[in-house]
């Protein structure tokens, strides 16, 4: 299985940045809010480059003056499952150690890159 890490991010704002290991990369999103540990709770989610592997347990200070400046610590790791990835719907399954189950991030049609990240409950489909 490929892994993922979410990592808190205490940059100019809060946010949370979740990553899956894809293709030799972690295909990352951030993630404005705490993300979602029930069903129900819909969470914004805004696509951001491709980072490095190497990316996976980073925790520490960025510098002042460079992009991301901050203290990023690891909020939840662990692996996942993809069970669809398309162009603009991802439903995978993480196993972590807060986050556990069924998710899905689905394109918004408005906005390059903005997403919604939710838990999803297990008899929903993905299409």
């Amino acid at each position: 299985m490929a892994r993922f890490v979410i990592q808190e991010h205490h940059a100019r704002r809060l946010h949370y940045d979740l990553r899956l290991e894809r293709d030799g990369v972690l295909v990352s999103w951030a993630v404005p809010k705490t993300p979602p540990r029930r069903p129900g709770l819909r969470r914004l989610a805004i696509r951001v480059e491709d980072h490095p592997i190497g990316y996976i347990d980073f925790e520490g200070e960025i510098e002042e003056g460079r992009y991301g400046a901050g203290t990023v610590t690891i909020w939840d790791s662990g692996t996942y499952e993809a069970e669809s990835w398309k162009e603009k719907k991802i439903v995978f399954h993480l196993h972590g150690n807060k986050l556990h189950g069924r998710y899905t991030f689905v394109k918004m049609v408005w906005g390059d890159e903005q997403w919604l990240l939710f838990k999803t409950r297990k008899e929903e489909k993905a299409s």
